[in-house]
């Protein structure tokens, strides 16, 4: 019955591909016959050659314009034949004026150059954008963000930018601890995020254990990030999509940037290739295992490395053509005693690969498409050499997909697309008395249709639809509507509402010290949903500040947390001499479900001498599991009640202009301030409700105390995450000296983490002590990181 109505509802879609084509072919017809035509085209960063992504094209004088997409793309639908005027902006940048005229129903493709600010002219004044304020914040979805990279680095960071870090400023968006860099976004948990370079999933996007991202933020060119209510075209995880584009690389001159710091030195280089492409490239490595490593006994072997390199192809006026490789990879050789090769010890590898081929082609100035062949995999190899133990885990994915945008007119867009993905996963662990042996295949095809409607100017809204099928032990098909819609409500503040429902068809074992294993939904494990409710209102300040506010609801259906008393429950699939084999997700993870619910609340600056942000939280996640705490709610330990966020940004030689009422004038030397505060509640833990003795076995394990037994002591505990540490509070601070040699700039820095050096609790220990017959218990707190400074400098060339 199943591939019956796989069959039919294919069919139904191939069907209806060909009415959207008949549909663009008369409508095409229709529009030459009506003297209307289209103005499309291309912004293109003056300096590098780079597309600008998010670029606002407007008609003077007539409410009509665009903005680019992805690839620095924009089209303006139905308007007379006529000479026109485009004013063209894009934040930080000069904005240029083209005089278009249109006398064919598609006018000869524009290209338009826009200058930074900072290299037009030696007089430079940081203007907002000459687009309305409130019109850039209409432009953008509900719960998005755009952060460029010069924005991700200028936020202080612990040694090395980080961009999960910089979006750990963001409202909404939490951190479980210091030595985490993963994203807990409206409640979610980190693998309910997907996250994307340059089109491909990336499995784990984290290294060091978590402490530190493997985006190299030098190599960026934009990063948005989609806390909910997304679109069709995105889906697969319940949470958010982040989507990272590396930079093209310069197609005007050669172009360098290099980086040292105190555990690790990075470069980024890009180059023109002729008059026809360009190429990126940007390698990073940490060199711990050769400086401190060998200097500091307890400190082990470790170093990680991460490159990616990028060709761009401009292969005429209406193709495109970027090739992408990613590569990271960490080693740790531990060691109780470095100088002894046999000492007691174990060498852990792991590490991600992605590789990319986009093609965008414009079939009309209305048919803008973009398709893409992936691949990404991740790999570990844990190897506990003195016990006998060897673990190897492995996912990766290849997919072909496309996505098509048809601009039908001035109040009508159409996208639609399809995804096939190829996924492969294996886990197998040996040791003296069993195995683990999982080796399984899937395939998941998707397909989207969307529709931007403007009845009239100051209403948008998008209906969407997604389909999914999921090819697995056992099937799985699901529908997706989705609907977004956004007001003017008056000249300075817009009204954004968006809803949904979301499929997540993996799961994520995360542990400690481990890179987390993914498995799939399969006849023991079901598909995970969750339903997204969103409400948006948007105000500009005087033309300089955005105000957002949010609110959001989110319901989870049949999430999944990995069962801790596996061990004694799961029933081995069967027995190799003897010994017990496992293959099988049955009894692997609890079952439940959940609600996230929220207000979220920002002001930002982007232009001036100080930019930057505030912003405030405040949510509450519960969880419902058959498993856990009797089956009644609680909170999970990344809830946090209460969080602030201020990030500061400071251009002092402009401020300076600016007290002194002075022209900002161009200089080669300039200080740069950055700041970042946080306070967030503590996070919930489980206390003991009480203490107690039971007669035991001569060979059970007892709480020692000074080298004493304590027979038959335990602890009961309350209430699961009934209580909370401390709250969390954190100030860092950053200066850069930056000194402009004409044909290079050098910058030194100074970062300082936790400047307070607040001792922040991280988790608490329970100590007992037996004086005699009295037994004495005492709280020890163990703290996240204390002030930590660093040094590096930057170096432009």
């Amino acid at each position: 019955m199943g591939s019956i109505f796989i069959y039919y509802t294919m069919i139904l879609m191939k069907k209806n591909f060909l009415y959207v084509l008949l549909f663009i072919t008369v409508s095409g017809f229709i529009h030459a016959q009506n003297r209307v035509g289209d103005i499309s085209g291309y912004v293109i960063d003056k300096k590098d050659g780079e597309a600008l992504i998010g670029a606002t094209i407007q008609v003077k004088n007539k409410k009509a314009g665009a903005t680019t997409n992805n690839s620095g793309y924009f089209v303006i639908t139905d308007i007379a034949y006529a000479d026109y005027t485009l004013v063209v902006s894009y934040i930080g940048y000069t904005t240029e004026t083209v005089i278009v005229t249109l006398d064919k129903p598609e006018a000869e493709q524009v290209k338009v150059y826009l200058a930074p600010e900072s290299i037009q002219t030696s007089t430079v004044v940081i203007t907002a954008d000459s687009v309305r304020t409130i019109d850039k914040l209409y432009e953008k979805p509900v719960s998005k963000v755009n952060l460029s990279s010069s924005e991700v680095n200028k936020i202080p960071r612990v040694i090395e930018a980080d961009l999960l870090r910089a979006l750990q400023t963001l409202p909404g968006i939490t951190a479980l601890s210091d030595f985490s860099s993963a994203l807990y976004v409206r409640g979610g948990t980190p693998d309910q995020n997907m996250y994307l370079i340059d089109g491909t999933d990336v499995y784990n996007p984290e290294h060091a254990f978590g402490i530190f991202s493997t985006f190299n933020t030098n190599a960026i060119k934009k990063v948005e990030l989609s806390k909910g209510g997304f679109g069709a075209e995105y889906g697969g995880r319940l949470s958010s999509v982040l989507n990272v584009t590396n930079l093209d690389g310069n197609r005007n001159e050669f172009e360098g940037f290099a980086n040292i710091s105190l555990i690790a030195a990075s470069t980024t280089l890009q180059m023109p290739l002729g008059s026809f492409g360009s190429l990126s490239g940007s390698f990073r490595r940490t060199y711990i295992d050769q400086t401190y490593a060998k200097l500091v006994k307890e400190i082990p072997a470790y170093y990680f490395y991460d490159g990616n390199l990028k060709m761009f192809l401009d292969i005429g006026g209406k193709d495109k053509l970027t090739v992408s490789y990613f590569a990271g990879n960490d080693n740790l050789d531990y060691r109780v005693d470095k100088d002894k090769p046999s000492s007691f010890g174990f060498l852990y590898e792991w590490g991600n690969k992605t590789s990319s081929i986009n093609w965008r082609h414009v079939f009309s100035s209305k048919l803008f498409s973009s398709f893409w062949t992936t691949y990404s995999a991740f790999q570990s190899d844990f190897n506990f050499e003195s016990v006998n133990f060897r673990e190897k885990n492995k996912i990766h994915d290849f997919s072909l997909k496309g996505a098509l945008e048809y601009y039908y007119s001035s109040s009508i867009n159409i996208k639609f697309g399809f995804e096939q993905k190829f996924l492969g996963g294996m886990l197998q662990q040996f040791w003296d008395n069993g195995k683990v042996d999982v080796s399984k295949n899937r395939t998941h095809t998707i397909g989207y249709l969307s529709g931007n409607w403007k009845p009239f100017d100051d209403l948008e809204m998008e209906p969407g639809i997604r389909y999914n099928y999921f090819n697995s032990d056992a099937d799985y098909q699901n529908f997706e509507p989705r609907f977004s819609a956004k007001y003017r409500l008056t000249e300075s503040s817009n009204l954004k509402f968006a809803c949904g429902k979301y499929y997540q068809y993996i799961n994520r074992i995360p542990r400690l010290f481990f890179s987390s294993i993914w498995t799939t939904a399969d006849e023991f494990v079901k598909e995970s949903s969750a339903d997204h409710y969103i409400i948006g209102y948007q105000k500009a300040i005087s033309e300089v500040y955005e105000f957002e506010a949010e609110v959001y609801l989110k319901k989870y259906h049949s999430i999944y947390q990995y069962n801790q008393l596996v061990i004694a429950e799961v029933e081995p699939s069967g027995y190799e001499d003897g010994k017990p084999f496992y293959s099988t997700t049955k009894g692997l993870f609890n079952r439940g479900d959940g609600n996230s619910y929220g207000l979220e609340l920002m002001v930002r600056k982007d232009v001036g001498s100080v930019t930057g942000w505030l912003a405030y939280s405040l949510s509450r996640t519960e969880y419902v599991f058959d498993a856990i705490s009797n089956g009644e709610t609680y909170i999970p330990r990344h809830d946090r009640s209460h969080v602030v966020n201020a990030v500061v940004n400071v251009d002092w030689n402009h401020l300076r202009a600016e007290l002194k009422d002075e022209p900002h004038q161009f200089s080669d030397k300039k200080w740069f301030f950055s700041m970042n505060f946080v306070y967030s509640s503590g996070q919930p833990i489980t206390v003991p409700s009480s203490a107690y003795f039971i007669n035991d076995l001569p060979d059970w394990n007892d709480v020692i105390s000074g080298g004493k037994e304590i027979p038959g002591y335990s602890l009961y505990p309350s209430s699961i995450n009934k209580y909370r540490l401390p709250a969390y509070i954190r100030l860092d601070a950053s200066v850069t000296y930056e000194i402009d040699y004409g044909s290079w700039v050098l910058a030194p820095y100074l970062q300082v983490f936790n400047l307070g050096n607040r001792k922040n609790v991280w988790f608490i220990n329970y100590n007992e002590e037996l004086t005699g017959t009295t037994l004495k218990q005492e709280i020890e707190k163990v703290n996240m990181l204390p002030i930590l400074p660093s040094i590096g400098v930057n170096i432009k060339f």
